[in-house]
């Protein structure tokens, strides 16, 4: 399967990626801005996950919350979202309805000052207040996501802050805030615009030029600090958190190369040995044979800048102590670290991983909102949108030996950060 790719740039620097695909009338909108919490700067934690929610409140020729109606109404779905260093945009449209979703995403690239008011921040801010007290204060272990990249990166690092941000930022945040953020990352030289599936290329030509070409670009954004990072922690790392929880959860995270480098693919491909599906390490070891677990899982966050983390997420069974997690855990990874024992990582084992990361990408890279996301991920981080047709191959070029490798200088105590949820301790719990 390989994905037809054709870029261009305008002359106000956007970068715009054609994939036609004429399997389904359907064509998708997708408008990756290079920006996300790693760029706010300090009291101002949150900021660009906030000014998602400000982008879907009007612009000059759109009224608030008409951006969902007018596409909903032509038949199509929208989102957007937000992540340590980007954020996106997107639309899945019927096919004869490419031009509206291309001229909403170009009104609000021009033209979003002048709808921003007061009284929509002071919404915006209490929507946001309440996603994070349910998503993160309210849900068990629901505050993982901004604690374990503050355990794994110093404090000066851009991803050691949390990505939803505090409830005082989110306060402290003013309208000018608003206006100096968009007039600094939303520019069309910091954006990526892809467009796949069912559309005429030069008709598509003739729209973008229509709409975005007029829109200038911006006047220079500041630089993120140094994002190098030593190869690992240098020792171990280790949080304890009492939760109102029934069961201990386990984030076992370790730094590896990052997202898309030559090292990274070997990390990944660990990932998916350790914690991807039924027959993983972890799940085989620790779910089905010791009944150590209900669930185990291991990902990477695909992390493009500096270094990025390959996590193990390991829930114990009930009745199973956090002690006794967190030494079983830590036992299957000193076995997969030994490359000479029987436990190593075996032939099958990466057979196996590799068929399931080439069957999840292969179907997802079907949709055409899910092809238009990799193909801006790509323009964005590495400049090169028609590298989504070597993932595969990058992944099947680990053999056995890279896995043992990485093991060995990836997995080893000195590189481990562990976030462990325990059960609150409570007077009936005690007596319990």
């Amino acid at each position: 399967m390989r994905i037809p790719v054709t870029t261009y740039t305008l002359a106000n620097g956007l970068r715009v990626i054609l994939s036609e695909d004429h399997a389904t009338p359907v064509v998708a909108v997708n408008l990756w801005y290079h920006v996300g919490s790693a760029n706010e700067r300090a009291g101002r934690t949150g900021f660009a996950h906030l000014f998602e929610h400000m982008l879907f409140q009007g612009s000059a020729q759109v009224a608030a919350n008409e951006h969902f109606e007018l596409v909903q109404r032509a038949g199509g779905t929208l989102n957007g979202s937000t992540w340590l260093d980007r954020t996106n945009y997107f639309e899945t449209m019927p096919s004869h309805q490419l031009e509206l979703a291309l001229w909403l995403e170009a009104d609000r690239m021009a033209r979003l000052l002048p709808a921003m008011t007061q009284e929509k921040l002071d919404t915006q801010r209490d929507v946001v207040k309440n996603e994070r007290r349910w998503s993160v204060d309210n849900q068990p272990y629901g505050t993982w996501w901004e604690r374990l990249p503050a355990l794994c990166f110093p404090p000066e690092h851009p991803f050691h802050h949390s990505l939803i941000g505090s409830m005082e930022d989110l306060s402290a945040a003013s309208l000018e805030d608003v206006a100096t953020f968009f007039r600094t990352y939303y520019t069309p030289d910091n954006a990526v615009l892809t467009i796949a599936g069912d559309f005429d290329p030069a008709a598509a030509r003739t729209m973008v030029d229509r709409h975005f070409a007029a829109i200038p670009r911006g006047t220079g954004r500041p630089p993120l600090p140094a994002m190098t990072l030593p190869a690992t922690f240098g020792g171990g790392r280790r949080e304890v958190v009492e939760d109102d929880v029934v069961a201990p959860r386990l984030f076992l995270a370790f730094r590896v190369p990052a997202a898309g480098s030559a090292g990274w693919y070997a990390a990944s491909l660990m990932g998916a040995v350790l914690g991807t599906g039924d027959g993983s390490r972890l799940a085989r070891a620790l779910v089905r044979e010791q009944r150590i677990a209900s669930a185990a899982t291991a990902y990477t966050f695909d992390l493009a800048k500096g270094s990025d983390l390959l996590v193990c997420d390991v829930t114990a069974h009930p009745g199973v102590t956090a002690d006794a997690l967190e030494a079983a855990v830590l036992a299957e990874i000193d076995r997969v670290r030994r490359p000479d024992a029987p436990d190593a990582v075996q032939e099958a084992e990466r057979e196996r991983a590799l068929a399931l990361l080439e069957t999840s990408w292969v179907t997802a890279l079907q949709s055409a909102g899910a092809r238009a996301d990799k193909l801006s991920q790509f323009a964005t981080y590495f400049d090169d949108p028609a590298r989504v047709n070597e993932e595969p191959a990058r992944h099947a070029a680990v053999r056995v030996a890279d896995l043992a490798a990485f093991a060995a200088a990836s997995l080893g105590p000195d590189n481990r950060a562990a976030l462990l949820y325990v059960p609150r301790h409570t007077p009936a719990a005690e007596a319990a």
